[in-house]
Formats: C-alpha cells, structure tokens, sequence
C-alpha cells in the first residue's frame, strides 16, 4: 500500500452531516461500539427556521434511549392538538388520543435537540463529531465509495476512510450530487416564506394554521412570539417580493385578521426567509459503500411537519440493521439494500399523503380560481372524528414507527420498555 495512504485516518463508519439523523445514527453506532465520526459543515448547530417539531413517536425512542428527562429539561412547548380553518370550515386533531405515553407534539428548537443528541454520543468512546469539516466528495476505490475528501477548520484538504459513508447531508446532499444521482421529483405546487411575529399570552396557544383569501398560513407558538409559515404559489417568491412588504401585511391580515396589531413590527422582507419546498424521492439508497438517508434519500414537504421523524426513523433502522456488520469491518449492499426495503414503505405512505394534500388542497387554496368552499375532503374531515384521529396518529406516530435497539437503550426516568 503507497505510504500516503498507510497514513490516511480511517473510522469504522464516517456520517456527513449532524442534522438529526446523521446525530441519532452517531449516537446508534457508538453505543454499538462502532468506530464512528460524524462530519459537519458549520461550527455550531444554530440555523434558523429549520424543522423542529418532535413528534411522539421521536419522544418514545429518546426515553428508549434515557434521554428523556434531559429532553424534559430543554426549553419546549407541547401541542395537544392541531387546529386548522379551511376556506371557514374549523378543522381539529385532538393529539391526546394517542396511545402511549407522548400524546402531543413537542417543538424545540433543533439546536438544543442536535446538542443533546451531540452530548450524549459524546460520552462514548468510539463517537468523534468534527465540526467546520466540509465534505467535498467521495473517496472511490474501483467503483467503491471508501470514505470522503472534505475540508477542515483550518482550510486544509484531508482524507477520511471508512468501510461505510452514511449521506446525512441533507436536500442539497454533495455526495448524491457527486455520485451523479438523481432524485425523483413529484413536485409541489407551493413554496413558503418564513418569519416572526410577536406573540402575546392571550394569542392562540399551539399549532394553527388557515387556508383563504388565495393563501395558506401556519403558525407555530413559540412562547414570545410565533414562528409564521406563509404558503405563496411555487416560483413566485421574486414578483412577490417586488410588491414591497406592505403587500404581504395586507395578505397576512387577510388570512388571519387578530395579527393586523403587530404585522407592521416585519418592516423588510430582509425578514422573511424562503424555503424551496421539494418532494422527491431517491429510487435506489445506496451504492457500493454509500448509503444514503433521511432529507438525502428523500426530501419531505413541510406538510405535517414530519421531516425530522422520518429522518430520525431510518437512522434508527439503518443502526439496527448495520451495528453487526459495521463491528467486523464490513458491509454489503446488500445489507444496506436492508435499510431502503425497512423504511421505504412508510416513505412512500407519507410522501403520497403529502402530493395528496398538495394537489387537493393547497393548490387549490393559492389558486387564483379557487372555488369559494372548501375542497369536499376537508368537509368530510370536519365532521368525522374517527378521520381526524387517524390524521393524528399518521401526523405523531406515523406508519412503521421504530424503536431503539437493544443494544443503544439505557436507563433513564422516562425510559420505557
């Protein structure tokens, strides 16, 4: 072997990016005593406006994993239920029906979730996290991804090797883009705005959202103030903006009336951020020494706000189904073949849920030529509790929730078996 290689780091398993599923599959490996290292872009966790909603099922595995009472102690919120008017017509989840023992939705800002998870793979001894390391590309060997080439905090370009790189990178993912991979688009018909209002203690507490007027709104309570999702037709962000910022306090205030006395406190739309709303799908997960998961193999709409227990979800089966082979040194494709048939399924459940709702209603709810009442759907939900409480349980649980394997679990006050 050439001496520049004998000297290249090597780790049983390197993860590219410490979004939640690259940190809950760091967290799996090393407590299955995999060498592990994660890589991460940025110095810190602190990104604004990212997804931070941790649905029950997520809360059942961090008590699996005894982490519960350090979640408890993070600055939080929890919600019951999800309320919602469409076109006028009131539509409620009521959480609380949920079996087990989470029967809400917790939101935490994703840093503080990321640091826990970080705090906790920390603790073993095989876990190594490197912060301000940019991964450029893959290392191949002969068609096989051996590892990464990325940059460190210090500008230079190194090498790290590794029978398995696991892509946490995210919708924008460089090593998809550098393997040449193509995810299948379904589209959407809306992109979304982003931003503050303040809050006040005898506002609407909880989740709530409204669909009229030609526009969608949500809106997130976090504590102070509300963190606002405005829904604007897909491409229109430029044209939008050009009409100044008073045009989106006259649609805002059209949509939800009680906030006309703050919505001059968003005085540019320096303010606002955009996110680029994507639904796709990878048809194949992996390749030779490459797997990749969460937002990378899949990018979710913010439809439901389930993005981050999906991820969450295939670090968790992939742990299960990689921990043994990962420990002797190896792993096939077709162990990693695996993880894409466990979780593929509940994918493509939600992502066809998420189309659903995009075509049926929040197209029709931005369409110019939208019809005044509501779309019968709606209707139908509106009066049907048992419907509702499905919606609820797909929302909080979702299809083939996972658990922690036994090998990750420890005790912990909120721990349950």
């Amino acid at each position: 072997m050439p001496q520049a290689q004998q000297n290249t780091p090597s780790t049983g398993c390197v993860i590219v990016g410490s979004g939640p599923a690259g940190m809950m599959l760091g967290l799996l490996l090393a407590r299955a005593g995999v060498d592990v290292t994660v890589l991460e872009k940025h110095a810190d966790f602190l990104r604004d406006f990212r997804g931070d909603t941790v649905h029950a099922s997520t809360l059942r595995m961090l008590d699996e994993l005894g982490l519960g009472a350090q979640f408890a102690a993070l600055p939080h919120r929890l919600i019951e239920s999800l309320v919602l008017s469409v076109q006028g017509v009131p539509v409620s989840v009521d959480l609380r029906r949920l079996p087990g023992a989470h029967k809400h939705i917790a939101l935490v800002p994703q840093w503080d979730f990321l640091e826990l998870l970080a705090s906790a793979a920390e603790q073993e001894p095989t876990f190594t996290l490197l912060r301000s390391a940019e991964v450029l590309g893959p290392v191949l060997r002969g068609g096989t991804v051996g590892g990464v080439r990325f940059r460190d905090a210090g500008g230079e370009i190194r090498e790290l090797h590794a029978p398995l790189t696991v892509a946490c990178d995210g919708r924008g993912s460089t090593l998809r883009d550098a393997m040449g991979l193509v995810p299948r688009s379904f589209g959407a018909p809306m992109d979304v705005w982003w931003f503050r209002l303040p809050r006040s203690e005898s506002d609407p507490a909880g989740l709530a959202g409204a669909m009229g007027a030609g526009h969608v709104v949500a809106m997130i309570d976090r504590g102070d103030y509300f963190q606002c999702a405005f829904v604007i037709p897909k491409g229109s962000d430029t044209r939008l903006r050009s009409e100044g910022i008073e045009s989106l306090h006259r649609r805002m205030t059209a949509v939800v009336p009680w906030v006309a006395d703050r919505i001059t406190t968003l005085t540019s739309f320096d303010d606002v951020k955009l996110l680029d709303v994507q639904l796709n799908r990878l048809p194949r997960w992996y390749t030779d020494g490459l797997l990749f998961i969460g937002d990378a193999a899949h990018a979710m709409s913010p439809v439901g706000g389930v993005g981050i227990n999906l991820a969450v979800a295939d670090a968790v089966a992939a742990a299960r189904l990689l921990a043994a082979p990962l420990r002797a040194g190896s792993v096939s494709t077709t162990q990693l073949r695996r993880v894409q048939i466990r979780r593929w399924l509940p994918t493509v459940i939600v992502q066809g849920v998420q189309k659903t709702v995009h075509n049926r209603v929040i197209a029709v709810a931005v369409a110019d030529d939208r019809p005044v009442s509501p779309p019968a759907g709606v209707r139908i939900v509106s009066r049907i509790a048992l419907l509702r409480s499905i919606i609820g349980y797909g929302i909080a649980i979702g299809p083939l929730p996972e658990h922690i394997p036994g090998f990750a679990r420890r005790a912990g006050p909120h721990a349950r078996d």
